[in-house]
């Protein structure tokens, strides 16, 4: 869904503000989702709302997957020879983009696996206790092993998924991959069940901004995707994603301009990633390589922190002027992952209340790196390897036509 302005109500009896990065007392700003919900979340101001917008709606996913349970949709498409059907027909669609259905089983990973707290349950309750959503870890030498460790084996996954795209392959099937990679791994699927997320990978092509579900939909001659990977592994979570090309998509001016703006936003932002360097600049360096390739910087999702928990502060806002509370410090582990449009920067989210999509059906891409601040800078802990697929692509040579005459 859109980011929703917070509305105002009376407060009979002081609180606490919502916000993950916060402390301090609400004000009488109240999350409208969580009205609706029957819920009471109370913020201290409009800009702390929008900044943890990305953290605080995930404890709307419960409540909606619930409902959609109880009400079912009045219409449903005719399934085509294969069984494949729309499921939800009537939905405005700001794209040409349609998800496929019926997803598949949900995978399973052995009992001997050791799994987050919300394998069983869908509900990542670590990350909601206060010392979680207000204080940022700083790690001791063990746990930065953990962590390059889970992260060294997230990249060997998302490699092996970015290795089997090709046209006619199914974003399923890239789930079945991922999967069978992580348990080979001794690693459970950080998104499986994740707020309910029914899959254990996020594939998003095309229009999907981010959290795309895996279904049956065969990828396409020309198509862009995003493979957003976390393994969890002896207690830690490795995140990281990259934007690929499908087939000749390489060859596609406008498609080449949206990854490659994404890929050197996020490149250009961990350069200055280093012990008080401030959260909210990395924004103003994103925003400014976006906008030199004609591109935008979605504003609802953000980077996180990320250790023993999946999502944690703090958080990174990848625009411009953000009003991001803090400094990088020694032993923080977070991630950076710009989300850069051709159009429009504002988002929608369809029925399935995960995927997310620019308004206008304009392309988008995203990069992600998980990070460890070092005294001298950063470590890439998820960096790519020599023999990584994908890698950065040039921009096709155009014709351009001048006085009736073409030019390369």
């Amino acid at each position: 869904m859109d980011q929703a302005p917070a509305k105002e109500i009376v407060v009979q009896s002081q609180r606490k503000c919502e916000g993950a990065d916060c402390s301090e007392d609400a004000g009488t700003l109240q999350c409208p989702t969580c009205q609706k919900l029957g819920k009471e979340a109370f913020f201290c101001s409009q800009d702390c709302f929008k900044r943890n917008w990305a953290t605080h709606k995930t404890v709307h996913k419960s409540a909606n997957s619930m409902l959609s349970n109880i009400f079912t949709p009045g219409v449903v498409s005719l399934p085509d020879a294969d069984g494949h059907f729309n499921p939800f027909p009537t939905y405005p669609y700001t794209g040409n983009l349609r998800p496929l259905y019926p997803l598949s089983t949900r995978r399973t990973v052995p009992e001997k696996i050791p799994r987050p707290d919300y394998a069983l349950t869908g509900v990542p309750r670590s990350e909601q206790v206060p010392t979680a959503r207000k204080t940022i870890k700083l790690l001791n030498k063990d746990e930065i092993k953990g962590m390059r460790k889970v992260c060294r084996l997230a990249r060997e996954v998302l490699d092996i998924a970015a290795a089997a795209l090709k046209p006619g392959i199914t974003t399923d099937q890239i789930d079945e991959i991922v999967h069978k990679a992580c348990v080979e791994r001794d690693s459970y699927p950080s998104p499986l069940n994740y707020c309910e997320f029914p899959k254990s990978v996020c594939t998003s092509p095309n229009e999907v901004i981010c959290h795309g579900i895996p279904d049956q939909r065969p990828l396409k001659d020309g198509d862009i995707i995003n493979l957003d990977v976390t393994l969890y592994h002896k207690g830690f979570h490795g995140d990281l994603n990259e934007t690929y090309y499908v087939g000749s998509a390489d060859q596609d001016a406008d498609s080449v301009r949206v990854v490659e703006a994404a890929r050197d936003c996020l490149s250009e932002a961990i350069k200055l990633v280093k012990p008080g360097a401030l959260f909210r600049d990395y924004g103003n360096t994103i925003e400014k390589v976006a906008k030199s390739r004609n591109c935008q910087v979605v504003r609802t999702y953000v980077g996180h922190g990320i250790n023993q928990l999946f999502h944690t502060v703090p958080n990174i806002p990848h625009y411009a002027k953000n009003k991001a509370v803090g400094e990088a410090k020694v032993g923080m582990c977070f991630t950076i992952e710009p989300m850069i449009t051709l159009g429009s920067y504002r988002d929608k989210t369809w029925p399935d209340n995960w995927t997310s999509v620019t308004v206008d059906g304009k392309r988008t891409a995203q990069f992600e790196h998980t990070l460890l601040v070092t005294e001298d800078g950063v470590e890439v802990l998820t960096a790519r390897l020599e023999n990584s697929p994908g890698g950065k692509v040039e921009m096709p040579q155009e014709e351009v036509k001048t006085n009736g005459e073409a030019k390369a």
